[in-house]
């Protein structure tokens, strides 16, 4: 297969993602988060431009965790086009594994990423990110019927030069429901292992309420 062939392979995969369209109007959810034996509740607003805010909670670490996962509710689900994203990278195809699944290398922008495509969803993500490695196995998603999203999946952060792991590994498990026109998050499930003990924590978002659409003035 061409440079062609493997660009089209994973702009495929990059387009079944499931993000809102430019109608999403933002929500408020009420959120619960369980970390051990505490317990915190909050609230969440998500802006039609997907910035975001936390509030009604006075614990700044418990504030601070919820907010980091309100964060990459918001960053995954914006919209931007392959070419916006990728249009500098040039793609290269590597060995299909015994899944299936197809690796893809990066040169370019992101030289040294790589991933994997299988059923025209990415299933590894290998990224450098300033001076980490974050690599993410997805082993399950929903199919939304208009792109899919991650259900269980596990990340890793490393160091690029050596490969040390930086922290421990974490395995999340989220679910999804359609409110209105939209798939929102309802449940995040992290359970981290990191020196031979498991953590877990539990994000949940209970009474999503779309926001209304600003009116444009006539």
């Amino acid at each position: 297969m061409t440079e062609k062939d493997a660009r089209e392979l994973f702009r495929a995969a990059y387009e079944n993602r499931y993000t809102w369209d430019h109608n999403f109007p933002g929500y408020t959810a009420d959120v619960t988060y369980e970390s051990g034996d505490q317990t915190y509740t909050a609230k969440a607003r998500i802006n039609a431009d997907c910035t975001f805010e936390v509030s009604g909670i006075d614990d700044e670490n418990a504030k601070k965790a919820i907010a980091g996962q309100v964060w990459e509710i918001a960053v995954h689900r914006v919209r931007r086009s392959f070419e916006e994203t990728h249009g500098k990278n040039i793609f290269t195809l590597g060995d299909t594994d015994e899944t299936g699944a197809v690796e893809v290398f990066v040169k370019g922008k992101s030289m040294g990423d790589r991933y994997k495509v299988h059923n025209n969803e990415v299933s590894l993500v290998h990224r450098h990110i300033r001076d980490i490695v974050v690599t993410i196995h997805t082993y399950s998603s929903h199919d939304t019927g208009s792109g899919y999203l991650s259900h269980r999946y596990d990340s890793v952060y490393s160091d690029p030069e050596t490969g040390e792991l930086k922290g421990g590994k974490s395995d999340f498990e989220d679910n999804y429901e359609k409110v209105g026109d939209y798939y929102v998050l309802t449940s995040r499930v992290i359970r981290t292992e990191q020196d031979g003990k498991v953590s877990t924590e539990t994000f949940g978002f209970s009474n999503i309420a779309l926001l209304e659409p600003a009116k444009v003035p006539a």
